[in-house]
């Protein structure tokens, strides 16, 4: 595997995937140390986060327990760059640049062939499945969490504290990410249609979460930091993920100064469904898939149906029936990670025989054509 193979392997792995499969039990983009011992109270609540945009984990008591997806499973597995390599081979194949889809489920190796010399691949496959599973059952008996994750509140009640914070907030309207979005080309009617927010007074809302809630609870739920103050001080554009009911339970918040680095912070958790969900109906018919909200936005402003993911890893493959019937039409940016991940998602699509297509394929040579470190909101004209 060469270095640039390598590098577009976990770009296609999911960090969070990876670690549930190594037995870790992940909550809220949290787990526990690998050494709780060097923590106060054994590591009770969990220090070691996840960054899923990228592939990333780090403790932040111990300073050694920090890495990418191989450095994890090093640690769970006690083993050199070259044995987790290979065991992420091992699980992931399919996703190494080249490889083939694999069979979809038990049915289809079921239904394959009888072995023969004519179908040995048949017998590799049902071979490297069972490899897989064994692989897993034995991670999951290497790593022991010191105990689970406790559960401050329910789902359901976790759900409604973030509705309820979503209705706190105010229209963009007349507002400094008003003019964000017009420079962006995004207007008035997208903003309406998709429930756009904003902060326009961080000091009330903040002491009015933590009269409402208890801060532990607020810590919990995503919304507050360690330090005990809402975490969107810098990210004051919200973006609600909308179910089909036009209800909602996460959300990304976005920078307006281009200064402030990341400029895209979304709420802790597990991406629930693609963003503007409803475009997925069941229906024949394309949808344009997009790398982030804005571009996805600049499209629906177009009257254009498109679904956005908040990056590449977090494409989730238990979404897959969401795209029944639907042909899929791939937008990423226009560099070499959004390369990367359009062979990714075009791997990912064709084990369940979906369509997919990538926008301006075969039309790169023309003036109108997006040019390198292009996304889809600066080709329609959208400044930063």
């Amino acid at each position: 595997m060469t270095e640039e193979e390598l590098k577009q392997f976990k770009a296609a792995l999911s960090i969070t995937k990876v670690a549930m499969d190594l037995g870790i039990p992940v909550a809220r983009n949290r787990f526990h140390c690998f050494f709780p011992t060097r923590h106060a109270h054994g590591d009770r609540t969990p220090s070691v986060s996840i960054s899923e945009e990228r592939g990333t984990f780090r403790c932040w008591v111990c300073d050694d327990v920090r890495g990418d997806v191989i450095s994890l499973v090093q640690f769970v597995k006690n083993c050199s760059f070259l044995e987790a390599l290979n065991w992420l081979k091992g699980m992931y194949g399919f996703l190494v640049p080249g490889a083939k889809p694999p069979l979809q489920n038990c049915d289809d190796i079921a239904n394959a062939a009888p072995v023969n010399k004519a179908s040995t691949p048949n017998r590799m496959v049902q071979t490297a499945a069972l490899v897989a599973k064994t692989a897993v059952r034995e991670a999951s008996l290497e790593y022991s969490s010191p105990e689970p994750v406790k559960e401050l509140v329910s789902e359901d009640e976790r759900k409604k504290i973030i509705l309820a914070f979503l209705k706190m907030l105010s229209p963009v309207d007349r507002t400094p990410a008003a003019a964000y979005l017009a420079r962006r080309r995004i207007f008035k009617p997208t903003w309406d249609k998709m429930l756009l927010r904003t902060i326009t007074d961080y000091g009330t809302l903040n002491n009015k979460l933590k009269e409402m809630y208890d801060l532990e609870v607020l810590k919990y739920v995503g919304l507050f930091n360690e330090k005990g103050n809402l975490r969107y001080y810098k990210h004051p554009l919200f973006f609600p993920y909308l179910d089909t009911k036009r209800r909602s339970c996460y959300f990304q918040a976005r920078a307006i100064d281009s200064s402030v680095v990341p400029k895209e912070l979304n709420l802790r958790g597990t991406v629930p469904y693609p963003y503007n969900v409803s475009a997925l109906d069941q229906k024949p018919g394309w949808v344009y898939l997009c790398e982030g909200v804005v571009d996805t936005l600049t499209f629906l402003g177009q009257s254009i149906a498109a679904i956005g993911i908040p990056g590449v890893r977090s494409f989730k493959t238990e979404w897959l029936p969401l795209f029944k019937n639907k042909s899929v039409v791939l937008c990423l940016d226009k560099d070499e990670a959004g390369r990367s991940g359009t062979e990714y998602l075009q791997s990912v699509f064709a084990q369940t025989g979906i369509r997919t297509v990538v926008l301006g394929e075969g039309l790169e040579n023309l003036n109108s054509s997006m040019k390198e470190g292009d996304d889809i909101n600066s080709w329609f004209g959208g400044k930063k």
